[in-house]
């Protein structure tokens, strides 16, 4: 997987780091168990801080898409992810805003069900 990273967007560096990561795992492009790169090794390749890479693992690790382990590194958590309130939460004012920019239920549906299908491996 190969992060895009804009240091001039508004949005804080390690949510760019999560978002792409969590993308990729629905995408199928990061799959369980599967070892990520080190601090170290994206904050160099990426060009930033190794605390801004941290904050955004540390995240994801609260969040229960990865997992520690001293001797493994980290890798990616088992799947299904455990959801939680917030998230419910989140989707559900993510709906209302392109509800509000699109109020014609079925050009929504059709915007909606693309993005999930982007989600599902091929079983092919």
């Amino acid at each position: 997987m190969i992060l895009e990273i804009n240091p001039h967007s508004e949005e804080p560096i390690y949510l760019q780091l999560r978002k792409q990561i969590i993308i990729g795992i629905a995408k199928g492009e990061l799959n369980p168990n599967e070892q990520l790169p080190t601090v170290r090794q994206i904050a160099d390749e990426i060009g930033i801080n190794s605390m801004t890479v941290s904050k955004g693992y540390q995240q994801l690790k609260e969040e229960g898409y990865i997992l520690t382990d001293r001797r493994k590194g980290t890798v990616i958590a088992p799947l299904p992810v455990e959801s939680n309130k917030s998230n419910e939460e989140n989707l559900t004012l993510l709906l209302a805003e392109l509800y509000l920019a699109e109020p014609d239920e079925k050009k929504l549906t059709d915007k909606i069900q693309a993005i999930l299908s982007s989600f599902r491996k091929d079983e092919n």
